[in-house]
C-alpha cells in the first residue's frame, strides 16, 4: 500500500499507539448528517489509507451498525494490509430505538462486554483497537466501565482503552482504574472549553487527545453558507451555533479567518485544521470527511505552518468564548461529564 511519508506520526499517551497526525472520523458517513453516498464514503476511506492516515474512528451506533459495516467493507476491498494498518477506534454506550431516537447510555459491565461482541462481529475483526463509551453513564461509576474494557484488554478482545467527552474527575478515575490511552472530545477554535481544566489533566497523566468537531461540523469550514437548508435527520438542525442570529454571529467569524487563510494562500478548512495541529503533538484532529475532495484539502493542513504572528491574528479573529450558541442542544449538553 502507498503512503505519503509526509503525513507525520503523533503518540496517543505515553503507552498508547502511534498514530497519524490525523485521523478520519466515519459518523458523517451514516446518516448523521443529511445524505450520504456509500461507494464515495468506502472510496474517502480507501484515499485515507493511501494517504497514510492509520486512525478510523466510528461508533456502533452511527448508523445502528451501518458504519462499522461500512468499514469492514472498506478494508476487505482495500489493498493488501489495510487492517494491518488501520487502528480502529469504536464508541459504545448509546441506546437507539428503531426510529432513530436516543434512549441514553449503558456502561454496565455486561453491557459492555455485549457491545463490544456485536462490534467485533460488524468490523469483522479479532480486536478492536481502541475502545470507549460514547458518554459517561452516570448511574455507573467510571472504574466498573473501564474495569470491564480492560477486562477485554487482558482477553485480546481490545488493545486499548481510551474515554469520550470526559471531565477532569473522571479522567483521573478513570487513569487510576487502568492505563488510558486518549480522551476523544471536542476542541476547535469556537470549542476551547477543554483548555481550562481537562487538556492540564490528560498532560499530567500522559493521555492523548483525539479532537473531533475541529471544524465544528462543517461551520467553520468555509464551506456553509446561511442559506444551505439542513434536513430533518441532520442533527445539526437542531444544534444551537447554527440557528438564527448565532449562525450569523459564527458565520462572521468565519469570514474573519478567511481573511488571515487568503493571506497565507490557504483555505479557512486548513487553517481551522492546523491550529488544532499546533495546540500540540499530544492532540490528533479527527477530520469528517465523506468525499476525497474534502479529504485532500484536510490533508493539506498538515503543510500548514503557523507561526506566532499568524496565531497572533487567529487569536484576535476568533478569541476563546467567541462563538454563539452551545455546542450541542440542551437535552445532549446534560449529557457531556465534560461539561458539569
Amino acid at each position: 500500500m502507498t503512503t505519503l511519508p509526509s503525513l507525520p506520526a503523533r503518540g496517543l499517551s505515553t503507552t498508547g499507539p502511534l498514530v497519524s497526525a490525523l485521523g478520519l472520523g466515519c459518523m458523517g458517513m451514516s446518516g448523521m448528517y443529511d445524505g450520504g453516498d456509500r461507494a464515495e464514503s468506502i472510496a474517502t476511506i480507501h484515499a485515507a489509507l493511501d494517504a497514510g492516515i492509520t486512525l478510523l474512528d466510528t461508533g456502533d451506533f452511527y448508523g445502528m451498525g451501518h458504519n462499522e459495516l461500512l468499514i469492514a467493507e472498506a478494508l476487505r476491498t482495500a489493498p493488501a494490509g489495510a487492517r494491518e494498518q488501520a487502528l480502529i477506534s469504536v464508541k459504545f454506550g448509546a441506546l437507539r430505538d428503531p426510529d432513530g431516537g436516543w434512549g441514553g447510555y449503558d456502561g454496565r459491565p455486561a453491557a459492555v462486554k455485549n457491545f463490544a461482541a456485536h462490534s467485533l462481529q460488524r468490523l469483522g475483526t479479532e480486536h478492536i483497537d481502541i475502545y470507549r463509551i460514547a458518554r459517561v453513564d452516570p448511574d455507573v461509576p467510571i472504574e466498573e466501565t473501564v474495569g470491564a474494557i480492560a477486562e477485554l484488554v487482558q482477553a485480546g478482545h481490545v488493545r486499548h482503552i481510551g474515554l469520550s467527552e470526559a471531565g477532569a474527575g473522571t479522567i483521573r478515575r478513570a487513569a487510576a482504574t487502568a492505563p488510558i490511552s486518549d480522551l476523544q472530545i471536542e476542541y476547535s477554535l469556537i470549542s476551547r472549553g477543554i483548555e481550562a481544566e481537562i487538556l492540564p489533566t490528560v498532560r499530567e497523566l500522559g493521555i492523548g487527545v483525539t479532537a473531533y468537531g475541529v471544524l465544528s461540523r462543517g461551520l467553520i469550514s468555509g464551506h456553509f453558507t446561511r442559506d444551505r437548508a439542513l434536513g430533518p435527520t441532520d442533527f445539526r438542525a437542531g444544534s444551537p451555533r447554527f440557528q438564527g442570529d448565532n449562525l450569523e454571529h459564527n458565520l462572521g467569524l468565519v469570514e474573519s479567518l478567511r481573511k488571515i487563510a487568503e493571506q497565507k494562500g490557504v483555505t479557512v478548512a486548513q487553517t481551522a485544521i492546523a491550529w488544532v495541529l499546533s495546540r500540540g503533538e499530544d492532540i490528533v484532529p479527527l477530520v469528517g470527511a465523506r468525499r476525497r475532495d474534502r479529504l485532500a484539502e484536510a490533508l493539506g493542513a498538515v503543510g500548514v505552518t503557523l507561526d506566532a504572528d499568524d496565531l497572533a491574528a487567529i487569536e484576535r479573529a476568533v478569541p476563546a468564548g467567541a462563538a454563539a450558541g452551545d455546542r450541542y442542544a440542551a437535552a445532549q449538553m446534560a449529557h457531556l461529564d465534560s461539561e458539569r
